[in-house]
């Protein structure tokens, strides 16, 4: 499927969401497969909600060193794993399955209160990955928001700021439902590939209106798509 938005953006476009999961899961295999080879480990970080879960499925089947990957998540909502709303539940049941459960899953939120009381734990248990990243797979909402960097967020200047010192930031905001945390706009930035992975025609608008001109608060994935070095974009109608 072709598309071509312009702004430097590479657009890999395909028939259909099971044709893009396959696509996906092929293009991070092989970049995971050369950080193994290259630095003997890799480590990546993937995004929750609807979207991925086809794409969980086809990575879990990719033949990959699994015991030799590491992997997190680019934001969680701060919930328990038995909730329905938590993407560390998403990973273990459609990617952490087969040889794929071999790999090192570190999530992102823990038993403590708030993101705020548990950050300290997750920055802890972050440490043991290895760093920078070779793959970071974003979404991006409705409203523009990428990982948990959401309009209006109470720490959103922090998590976009491309020359932030911090490497993970808690969020709340009126469009984020419970309280997030979120890793920030250096680290994915950091990775030797950063993804986009969106469908159908409504996100593609929702897209096209963050290459327009305006502000990042606005419509943060802009922070990202403004960077020296933007996402390659996977997309299907």
């Amino acid at each position: 499927m072709s598309w071509h938005p312009g702004h430097g953006l590479t657009v890999h476009g395909f028939s259909s969401a099971a044709a893009l999961a396959e696509g996906l899961a092929a293009h991070v295999a092989a970049t995971l497969r050369a950080g193994v080879a290259e630095k003997g480990a890799a480590s990546f970080a993937v995004s929750g909600g609807r979207t991925p879960v086809n794409f969980f499925e086809a990575l879990s089947a990719q033949p990959l060193p699994w015991a030799r990957v590491s992997l997190t998540l680019v934001d969680e909502r701060w919930v328990r794993e038995s909730s329905e709303r938590s993407n560390a539940r998403l990973v273990r049941q459609h990617l952490l399955r087969g040889e794929a459960a071999g790999a090192r899953f570190v999530p992102l939120a823990n038993d403590a209160p708030t993101p705020e009381d548990g950050l300290f734990a997750v920055n802890e248990a972050l440490e043991d990955l290895h760093w920078p990243l070779a793959c970071a797979v974003l979404g991006m909402g409705d409203d523009g928001h990428t990982a948990s960097f959401f309009p209006g967020g109470d720490h959103l200047a922090e998590a976009i700021d491309p020359k932030g010192a911090l490497g993970l930031v808690p969020m709340r905001a009126a469009g984020a439902g419970e309280p997030r945390i979120t890793l920030t706009l250096p680290v994915l930035l950091a990775a030797d590939l950063l993804v986009l992975h969106i469908e159908g025609e409504a996100k593609r608008a929702v897209l096209e209106k963050a290459l327009e001109d305006g502000p990042a608060e606005e419509m943060p994935i802009r922070a990202v798509l403004r960077s020296a070095r933007p996402p390659q974009v996977f997309w299907c109608p």
